[in-house]
């Protein structure tokens, strides 16, 4: 599953993540302040790891490419600004 986020400077970046547990944490439309963003971000993908490792047997480096990438991007912006999340594909 992707998801679609606009960040602060007006940047559209889609991330993947390999779980649906994505939408239980972020909502279409709505927007995060940075830090919060990035605090539920990890929590999905340790959540979408966690399960690929419980089926399969080996956690998944997508989960930590996307979170990494998550922490990249938010090292340019103030915890306080804010991050919208505009969508999810599958």
């Amino acid at each position: 599953m992707m998801f679609d986020v606009r960040w602060p400077d007006g940047t559209e970046v889609s991330y993947y993540s390999p779980s649906l547990v994505v939408t239980e944490h972020l909502d279409t439309g709505t927007t995060y302040p940075v830090a919060e963003f990035v605090t539920r971000s990890r929590t999905c993908m340790e959540i979408a790891d966690a399960r690929v490792r419980a089926k399969y047997g080996f956690g998944c480096a997508q989960s930590a490419r996307t979170i990494a990438l998550i922490d990249a991007a938010a090292g340019r912006f103030a915890p306080t600004d804010e991050v919208r999340v505009e969508g999810f594909r599958r």
